[in-house]
């Protein structure tokens, strides 16, 4: 599969935002994933990117981020930069994208990637995903890709009025992707269908000694 038969095979699983599907015929993803992995970059499945992580299903991007329906003036936080795809899809469709990871080499690798692509606005950290970047914050939407067993309160505190955070939220095996919207102090959650992702880990999440034999099925 290409990029131009991955769109359509995303239409026809229901994504229906044109700009999430324009920027992901430009974002090319065959540059985010390792060399080993490259002929498999358009197949609408996860790929392992090092440090137990994986680089998200293209569907589950184009979900994900039809959900938080960017416009361009908006402030992003993204919880889980990985290899830094989807922090480029974001950067396309808003004003500025701040993304944080525990590991500090996916970090790494991440920024300077993105910086190599003349991603200008984006800035990468290393850091406690659970907890946000309160200095940065409001957000007018925050990206979570990795499955928490609640919402992080750190995350509903970092929403700006009228903000969206969508987030998978679960068991460490099986999660259920919310979408979390703030009107006026209120919180409302609704419910976007079944998914799977690594755990998220730290303060408000799975906790750092965790076993995740769990979600990896062993």
């Amino acid at each position: 599969m290409d990029r131009a038969e991955l769109i359509q095979h995303l239409r026809r699983e229901g994504v229906t935002d044109e700009r999430v599907l324009s920027t992901m015929q430009k974002v090319r993803r065959e540059l985010f994933v390792p060399s080993q992995s490259e002929h498999l970059a358009y197949a609408d499945r996860p790929l392992p990117i090092g440090e137990g992580q994986t680089i998200s299903q293209p569907f589950i991007v184009a979900l994900m981020t039809q959900a938080l329906r960017l416009t361009p003036e908006m402030k992003v936080l993204e919880i889980g930069t990985g290899s830094g795809y989807q922090t480029a899809i974001l950067a396309h469709l808003s004003a500025y994208v701040v993304s944080l990871d525990r590991r500090k080499l996916l970090a790494d690798r991440a920024r300077l990637r993105l910086s190599a692509l003349s991603y200008v606005n984006v800035e990468v950290h290393h850091a406690d995903g659970a907890l946000g970047w309160p200095p940065e914050a409001p957000y007018d939407a925050i990206i979570v890709t990795a499955g928490s067993p609640r919402v992080p309160e750190k995350l509903v505190e970092q929403m700006a009025n009228h903000g969206r955070l969508v987030i998978p939220v679960g068991s460490l095996r099986f999660q259920s992707l919310r979408l979390v919207e703030k009107q006026n102090g209120q919180v409302q959650i609704s419910d976007l269908g079944a998914c799977r992702f690594v755990p998220l880990v730290g303060e408000g999440a799975w906790q750092e000694d965790i076993d995740d034999t769990e979600y990896w099925g062993v």
